[in-house]
């Protein structure tokens, strides 16, 4: 009751919002320096109520652990079949990504238009892509510790909820609000993607695990990049930028539409003393439990509060995938968000800049059919590899597209060949990373890796901040370098992991190449 009441009064503080949006219709939608009016206010600490109500509403109920409990291990069989509930809580927990994914790719189409509103230069106006990827990179990080003490699912649906209040940045009249809603809206989304892994990965059976999670993870990357453009292309031209904030109401409500798909994770449920439910879980997923003493499973006292895992066997891997994460930030959150407003340097009116990178988009469609085709059944390094080197095409055709040689000219190219291999890194990345690790280091090492993948693209807008970012051409060249030498350590230090059962590969890690 507490949860639904607490949402309930998200959304209408939310929606207290709204009029005075469309009454600045006849201005074009531009609400810069309108003051604050009552039932915006009150809409504000309705938000605020109904987070605190929503949280309270989650708290996970602690009971004594049984002795059945302390001696049960979670097993994902081999050879267990996909049930319904595997197919649902995929497709749930890939709106999710698309969500993540979303709000981060929106900046790229929001900031042309509020720099003209506010009169800001571009330097200025980079604080607030540089907020908002802050955000991200703190909720990687604090929402997968999170999850251990509250739960996955939980998790997950208060971020939903953060998320829906955070829509009113659309209405907020000054920069200095636009950029703290969009600090607290990265918060919100930027843990959505290692939770949702974390928990795919431990309902999955573990011979679907590998593609389910590419084919999962190719969904929210492309996805949510498609609908930023396609939206933008659509709304901006009727509605301005600041439609683009109020759709967080509909996708926040969508995921928590979904919350009964969406299962806690069995291993939390024993943790905090309730194996009934936990048996009830594994069931409907079709997973074993043992309560043999011999199988007593140390995980739980494990101290994963250390970032990143520094264990010698692991540290060459951990520092390649370190910077592939770092350099898919690069070129997902900084060559790609300066990518619109290029464009419309060049010449091309906002619509047509959306529409462009949209036709990119689709364009890039087919990868994640071929990323999970590669990374099940051929080879889960190998298919890295190829994606990565793919974004190093992309990066290249821009720097050449920015050269002036004739014959180099072709916008669509940079756009789709960076969609392609940004998408497929983003698919095959976190998968193989909770592939490459020993169990009592996989989850915070995830958590690690996709936290860089944010930082990478905080680097790059604290440098528009500080009007450091060269052109576009010269841009790409200086992270073109990240992105090769991320090629090279991958190669060296990267582990097959295709068709290995994790416990095994946990034994032989050290030698397998």
């Amino acid at each position: 009751m507490a949860f639904g009441l607490g949402s309930l009064s998200v959304v209408i503080g939310v929606l207290l919002h709204l009029p005075a949006f469309l009454m600045a219709r006849a201005m074009d939608y531009r609400m810069a320096g309108m003051p604050m009016g009552t039932p915006m206010l009150i809409g504000m600490a309705c938000i605020l109520a109904g987070v605190a109500a929503a949280a309270y509403g989650l708290l996970p109920t602690y009971a004594e652990p049984q002795a059945s409990a302390l001696h049960m291990r979670i097993a994902a069989p081999e050879d267990a079949p996909l049930t319904v509930w595997h197919w649902a809580a995929g497709g749930a927990l890939a709106v999710a990504l698309v969500v993540d994914i979303l709000k981060v790719s929106t900046l790229g189409f929001v900031v042309p238009g509020m720099r003209v509103e506010y009169g800001l230069s571009a330097a200025h106006v980079a604080v607030l892509p540089f907020a908002a990827l802050g955000g991200c990179t703190l909720g990687s990080f604090l929402w997968g510790a999170l999850a251990d003490r509250y739960g996955r699912r939980a998790t997950i649906l208060l971020a939903a909820v953060i998320f829906i209040g955070t829509s009113i940045c659309g209405a907020m009249p000054s920069f200095r609000w636009n950029v703290l809603m969009c600090f607290l809206m990265g918060i919100s989304a930027g843990g959505l993607l290692p939770v949702a892994y974390a928990l795919l990965a431990e309902i999955m059976p573990t011979r679907h695990r590998g593609w389910s999670l590419v084919v999962v993870g190719g969904i929210g990357a492309l996805g949510g990049y498609l609908a930023a453009s396609g939206f933008s292309a659509l709304l901006q031209p009727e509605f301005g930028w600041r439609i683009m904030w109020f759709l967080n109401l509909p996708s926040g409500l969508l995921l928590i539409a979904l919350a009964p798909l969406i299962p806690e994770s069995a291993r939390f449920l024993v943790h905090i003393g309730r194996p009934d439910e936990a048996r009830a879980t594994l069931e409907r997923f079709g997973c074993v439990v043992v309560t043999h003493t011999e199988t007593w499973d140390d995980e739980a006292h494990v101290d994963h509060s250390h970032l990143p895992p520094t264990d010698p066997r692991f540290l060459g891997t951990t520092v390649a995938l370190t910077v592939a994460g770092l350099s898919w930030g690069f070129v997902n959150f900084g060559l790609l968000l300066w990518l619109p407003g290029a464009l419309m340097a060049e010449g091309r009116t906002v619509g047509l800049a959306a529409t462009l990178i949209a036709r990119s988009s689709v364009l890039a469609a087919p990868v994640v059919a071929v990323a999970t085709v590669l990374y099940s059944r051929w080879s889960t390094k190998g298919a890295l590899l190829i994606m990565s080197a793919v974004t190093a095409t992309g990066v290249l055709a821009l720097v050449l597209e920015h050269s002036g040689l004739p014959g180099t000219g072709n916008p669509l190219l940079a756009p789709a060949l960076l969609l392609i291999g940004s998408t497929g890194v983003i698919s095959i990345l976190l998968p193989y990373c909770a592939e490459s690790y020993p169990l009592r280091v996989r989850g915070r090492t995830t958590g690690w890796v996709a936290g860089c993948s944010k930082a990478g693209g905080l680097i790059c807008q604290g440098l528009g901040v500080l009007a450091l970012v060269p052109a576009l051409g010269v841009s790409a060249a200086v992270i073109g370098v990240p992105v090769l030498l991320g090629i090279g350590l991958i190669a060296r230090y990267g582990h097959e992991t295709r068709g290995r059962d994790l416990r095994a590969l946990e034994r032989a890690l050290p030698e397998a190449r």
